[in-house]
């Protein structure tokens, strides 16, 4: 399980972060309401410290951390035990948050209530930093430089953002240090690339001479 497309995904589809995607980076992963949890769930009912996930040799296994509220897997509850996880498991914590846990990053599947409902042809999901164009997601993914301008252009929705807006959002341990013209346009010219790659027809990335940049998304 070396390669990163073969890290196990969280895929929330109740409670308050449903829609949302965690990738298991590391080899164990504490779920809680507390702040210190790897992975946070805001529902009150969800202990500070429910369960954790782990790994050990190929195997994903899932304890119960004495929560309040209990966890099911499968539907059957957990406690004072560990079981081990296979692909399309459901887990439900504290009966308000309900996850899948797919084996593989590769073969997650991709569900349409995992984009952000905000309106437009182009669309960032935040948690896994994924960018859609009409429903496809770019892939490979962005750098994270150009996720970082496209992040930042898309939440000014319209707005021009300056040439020093974008060095504080994209190289924030630079500011003050200098980034040239030339680095800004060449990351411009990467982005404009690779969303063409999806939708040739349309250039989301407008230069706004003497001023900055903005998003162009269009709503069909």
């Amino acid at each position: 399980m070396s390669n990163t497309t073969d890290k196990p995904v969280l895929i929330i589809h109740e409670g308050e972060r449903a829609g949302q995607r965690w990738v298991m980076r590391e080899d164990e992963l504490v779920i809680g309401r507390g702040a210190e949890c790897d992975l946070v769930l805001p529902e009150r009912q969800v202990s500070r410290e429910h369960i954790r996930i782990f790994r050990e040799g190929d195997v994903y296994y899932l304890e119960d951390l004495d929560s309040k509220n209990g966890t099911w897997v499968n539907g059957r509850q957990i406690k004072n035990t560990r079981v081990p996880l296979k692909d399309g498991d459901e887990i439900q914590i504290a009966l308000v948050v309900k996850i899948t846990f797919v084996g593989s990053e590769a073969t997650a599947p991709l569900f349409m209530d995992e984009l952000p409902h905000s309106q437009g042809r182009l669309q960032i999901n935040r948690d896994s930093r994924r960018v859609f164009i009409n429903g496809i997601e770019v892939d490979p993914p962005l750098s994270l430089p150009q996720y970082r301008l496209l992040e930042l252009l898309y939440d000014s929705a319209g707005a021009v953002r300056t040439r020093d807006e974008v060095i504080e959002a994209v190289w924030p341990d630079a500011v003050g240090e200098g980034v040239s013209e030339q680095a800004i346009d060449a990351l411009v010219r990467r982005l404009r690339d690779r969303l063409a790659e999806i939708d040739p027809h349309h250039q989301y990335i407008v230069t706004v001479r003497g001023h900055g940049f903005r998003l162009d998304n269009p709503l069909d």
